[in-house]
């Protein structure tokens, strides 16, 4: 089956599914503009397609997706930024969130970013012992996009606050017991899990066969503590219960000790973004994160933080303002302004 993907990701129905696979593995299957273009026309015609009662996305190599083709964007004229590419993606997101039909994502390596996107919004979130989850965008001078607005709220103990505002990493425990995953399962029965999934068209029959509960890696005591410091009604006081915590508490040290790497300006707009998500659909959310992206895309610390992580690779980015102390709440209200006839069209 061909939507135009190239050999970028792959469409085949197999049985009752409508099977797609990404197929960059070298690029740890970054999504590009055709990728996300490909996969909007195979829903598109599968979506009243009688003979597919079910979307499985799957991916080849280690990783099911790292994220966006940052180079894309970076390399990009600066005045005339790639705003279709995001747009794109974030109607992809919303398509996905309320897709008529079971859409599963099976995931068994590096998730994150983009890749984030094109699998959890789905209703049915399968994650292996291999897999990673990560909204890492405070890291590269950007914010957690793709839906992370509708997503980290929802996640008990303030713990989307905290994976929004590190950058972390979590494996499939803590997903499964966040409620990121609804499902975690070996990663031995997968092609045994595409066969059911296949001849059933009935995902959660088939998942309940393979399903392999995963025991949370969080410990008690640091979800105590996270629930205490990322809980806070704004982020001066997350800081500032971390700092109190953190000359006796190595885990309050560390955490601070990571945020303080982090854009101090991306770390403003995500703690905003995921209070605001609390009480917005999806296409809320999406319009609003296309108002911040196209503030983000026309500053300056998204692509520094993408010179310091990829292309110089030096570890050291020079965030502007450099510090959180050097920004007004004004200049954060600026990013979530509306954009008139410039707002995304859902």
């Amino acid at each position: 089956m061909d939507f135009g993907g190239g050999d970028e990701i792959r469409f085949e129905r197999i049985g009752l599914a409508g099977v797609v696979t990404l197929t960059r593995p070298a690029a740890l299957n970054a999504l590009t503009h055709r990728m996300i273009k490909a996969l909007t026309a195979a829903l598109e015609a599968w979506r009243t397609d009688a003979g597919i009662a079910l979307v499985l996305i799957k991916a080849e190599g280690r990783a099911f997706s790292a994220g966006g083709d940052l180079m894309l964007v970076y390399n990009a004229d600066r005045n005339n930024p790639p705003l279709d590419f995001f747009a794109d993606e974030y109607r992809l997101n919303a398509m996905i969130d309320a897709y008529p039909k079971p859409y599963v994502a099976l995931i068994d390596g590096i998730v994150m970013g983009g890749g984030v996107g094109i699998s959890f919004h789905g209703s049915h979130r399968v994650l292996t012992e291999n897999a990673v989850f990560a909204m890492p965008e405070v890291g590269i001078g950007f914010f957690p996009d793709v839906g992370g607005s509708r997503l980290l709220p929802d996640l008990g103990g303030s713990f989307g606050m905290y994976l929004g505002l590190t950058g972390n990493r979590i494996r499939y425990g803590d997903a499964l017991w966040s409620g990121l995953a609804n499902y975690t399962m070996k990663a031995e029965y997968q092609l045994g899990l595409i066969e059911r999934l296949a001849e059933t068209g009935q995902p959660d029959l088939a998942l309940r066969e393979v399903f392999s509960p995963a025991r949370r890696e969080t410990d008690e005591a640091k979800l105590q503590a996270i629930a205490h410091h990322f809980g806070r009604s704004s982020l001066q006081e997350i800081v500032g219960s971390l700092k109190a915590a953190a000359s006796k508490d190595e885990f309050a040290a560390k955490t601070l000790s990571t945020m303080r790497t982090r854009s101090p300006t991306s770390l403003h707009v995500a703690f905003k973004e995921i209070t605001l998500g609390a009480g917005k659909s999806m296409a809320e959310c999406m319009r609003m994160e296309f108002r911040i992206l196209n503030r983000m895309l026309a500053g300056h610390d998204f692509y520094e933080g993408i010179r310091a992580a990829i292309v110089d690779k030096d570890g050291a980015p020079r965030w502007d303002p450099p510090t959180l102390e050097d920004i007004e709440a004004a200049d954060i209200d600026r990013y979530f302004a509306p954009l008139d006839r410039r707002e995304l069209a859902l």
